[in-house]
């Protein structure tokens, strides 16, 4: 299996750098940036920032595109400059040191278990806003997988997609209504490489080529697959264009045989042999049973085919919503694979029946995530609510007359904690928590000594970052004044944001995918019960919004609409904004800011919600519906659970929350924000903080949930 390079230039002298020329310097500087590392290690991310700083912003914090887009004058000036070369030295010998330490599956696995090698399945990734490869939750929850993943020396792969234009940007007219801007990608302008390879898939009764490209991520590749190539016709070319466009299926059905069929075809090409694959989601279905129907070919009975197969595969479920799950008519599906129940030695209504949760009935859709239950021989939800729901959901699938006979377990979902640990927390962390990430594994806790930090360095780190994220907001809006069709209505907001949005007021976070179950408008259902707990003269609220819905949601995007109106008059004016256009970089800046996070969808439909995960990492506190990761993450003592008690109605349930809500806020969350002693110290809040961070950190990590999945999936 290909592996990552890894830096072979022994350290300069000092006496090297003055002398350095920028043709080497760039060598370096490039080979450094198609490393993915660079974006969990501070050092080296500032490195390549420092470049040229607004390049690297406007580039949308790219190293490649800022290196290509540098002047000769400050190429020059880089390479001549000791400092940088310096640094450049330094980032070179920790990535050295990275990929050569000895990790966790190394120290653990034993015999046979050394031979396994996983091949990671998904739609998209979510590694860093610099890379349109990721729509939600799904893609960042991918992109920490695969971090950890390095970080643990896991033997995986990982396949994709390269998307030109990716998922869509959000920019919002004046009155708040979406405007879907597809940018277009420049493939030379990214950290990644071209493997070489050209594959041929067939996609219904044409062949499609598809050229392979690898994005490194540590010690992980990821081959991202790219149909726009010249010998395509326009509408093959076009498969890798956009990601959740909608609205289409026969768009949809062609993408998932290309990610499905065309990833084994990749795997092949480059001489990989997985022991297991793991299907995130149900997108890349059609790879298990793509590999049926080759052990069919070579001779074995379907039945056989199918437990050899399910032996070796892994399904994870996403959504208990069924709008989530990809179903399509029987007589698009057999448009594109006609040719399969020959070849498996089956009539059509049995193979149309693999993706069918009636098996009888002949009108059913076939159903994606059917199709990878019924291949797959372990499968999980990611979250233990969410196991108990997906087991009740899919009884109909497997002829379950309890849940507890439905054969899905559940992985707990985590987040990559050096992605989401603001910079500005590291000192404290050095000092405090004394974390040694390089050769770490799940069993490592880090944050269980917070308890014994002064509670005013607790809140100097809170103060000290929400005041960070305050300055970014202004800054933010600023940019957009620029840009903005409306000037003097922007103009207005910057001096609202700047004359009110106050740097030391209690802030409240919502960010995420704005799907209706998520109701991101709740809290404004008492618009006077809301403005009265933000407008008290001692005690400020304020809360900042962050969100997208799917291109054909115009539910979602009525939502964002709303709120957009509310932030832009009175009472809230000044007190609530939206940001627009959520990406990762919004993430890390939101999770690490702000002081409590919130999150009230409508239970069950969370899957897991690992957004929550984020703040506690840098001493935030959730306050949630018990849906999602939530019960097993809050003990009473660690933020606030919201509601409990479940309806039948959408409209009661809706006002029995918000009251929950509104009540949290007013009797816990904002007297504690604001009980200060005489040193000016919030004590309970640090309290609260501490456990926060100290329950929730180690157990959400994401070397804990790929840790799970190696020794229960993966190597079973």
């Amino acid at each position: 299996m290909p592996r990552p390079r890894k830096t072979s230039a022994a350290k300069p002298s000092p006496s090297r750098a003055p002398s350095e020329s920028w043709p080497d310097t760039r060598a370096r500087l490039d080979h450094l940036a198609r490393n993915l590392w660079w974006t969990w290690n501070p050092p080296a991310r500032r490195l390549l920032e420092s470049m040229d700083p607004r390049l690297w912003h406007a580039a949308s914090h790219n190293p490649i595109a800022t290196l290509n887009l540098l002047s000769e004058t400050r190429a020059e000036t880089l390479a001549a400059d000791p400092d940088f070369i310096a640094n450049l030295d330094a980032a070179e010998n920790e990535l050295d040191r990275y990929l050569n330490a000895r990790t966790w599956f190394e120290r653990t696995a034993k015999g046979q278990q050394k031979k396994m090698l996983a091949a990671y399945f998904c739609m998209e990734y979510g590694l860093h806003e610099c890379l349109s490869l990721y729509a939600g939750g799904l893609g960042i929850l991918a992109g920490d997988h695969v971090k950890s993943a390095s970080d643990l020396g896991v033997p995986i792969v990982c396949v994709g997609v390269l998307w030109k234009h990716g998922y869509y940007r959000q920019e919002l007219t004046r009155k708040g209504e979406t405007r879907v801007v597809y940018p277009s990608t420049d493939f030379e302008q990214l950290p990644i490489d071209d493997t070489g390879k050209v594959i041929e898939i067939p996609i219904g009764p044409r062949k499609v080529l598809a050229k392979v490209w690898c994005l490194t991520v540590g010690r992980v590749p990821i081959y991202l697959l790219d149909t726009d190539v010249n010998a395509n016709s326009d509408a093959d070319r076009a498969l890798t264009h956009y990601l959740y466009r909608g609205g289409d299926a026969e768009y949809r059905i062609r993408q998932e045989l290309l990610l499905g069929i065309g990833g084994l075809h990749a795997l092949d090409a480059l001489g990989i042999q997985p022991t297991a694959f793991h299907l995130n989601e149900g997108h890349a279905a059609f790879a298990p049973l793509e590999r049926v129907r080759r052990l069919v070919a070579s001779g074995e009975g379907f039945d056989d085919a199918v437990a050899q197969v399910r032996e070796h595969s892994v399904f994870t479920t996403h959504t208990p919503v069924p709008e989530g799950n990809d179903r399509f008519e029987p007589s698009l599906l057999m448009k594109y694979l006609g040719h399969m129940p020959d070849e498996l030695g089956l009539s059509g209504s049995d193979f149309l029946a693999l993706g069918r949760e009636d098996p009888d009935d002949q009108n059913e859709p076939f159903c994606m995530t059917v199709l990878a239950l019924l291949l797959s021989e372990r499968c999980n939800g990611v979250a233990a609510l969410h196991g108990d729901t997906s087991r009740r959901m899919w009884m109909k699938t497997f002829d379950a007359t309890q849940p507890e006979q439905v054969p899905i377990g559940h992985v707990t979902n985590g987040v990559h904690p050096e992605s989401w640990i603001a910079d500005e927390a590291r000192p404290f962390y050095d000092k405090y928590l004394k974390p040694k990430w390089i050769g770490a594994g799940p069993e490592n806790d880090w944050w269980k000594g917070v308890s014994r930090v002064p509670a005013g360095e607790l809140w100097n780190l809170r103060q000290l970052l929400r005041r960070r994220m305050i300055a970014w907001l202004r800054q933010r809006v600023r940019e957009e004044i620029l840009t903005s069709h409306t000037p003097g209505q922007s103009a207005d907001l910057l001096v609202d944001l700047c004359e009110t949005f106050d740097e030391d007021a209690l802030t409240i976070g919502f960010a995420r995918r704005f799907a209706t179950y998520k109701r991101a408008p709740l809290i404004f259902k008492d618009t006077k019960r809301l403005a009265k707990i933000m407008g008290h003269a001692d005690r400020p609220v304020q809360f900042l919004f962050a969100g997208k819905a799917h291109p054909q949601d115009t539910a979602g995007q009525e939502f964002v609409r709303q709120i957009h109106e509310y932030s832009r008059k009175e009472p809230f004016r000044g007190r609530v904004y939206l940001i627009q256009n959520y990406d990762t970089n919004i993430g890390r800046m939101l999770t690490s800011g702000c002081d409590v996070w919130l999150n009230n969808p409508i239970r069950p439909m969370e899957a897991s919600g690992t957004s929550g995960m984020k703040p506690p990492l840098n001493l935030g506190i959730n306050c949630s519906i018990l849906d999602g990761w939530w019960p097993e993450g809050y003990n009473k003592k660690n933020g606030w659970a919201i509601g409990g008690k479940q309806f039948k109605s959408r409209k009661d349930q809706d006002a029995y929350d918000a009251e929950a809500i509104y009540t949290t806020l007013e009797k816990q969350v904002v007297p504690m924000f604001y009980k200060r002693g005489k040193d000016g110290i919030p004590r309970e809040w640090c309290r609260m903080m501490a456990e926060s961070m100290k329950s929730v950190c180690a157990k959400f990590s994401s070397h804990r949930m790929v840790a799970e999945y190696v020794r229960d999936y993966y190597l079973r």
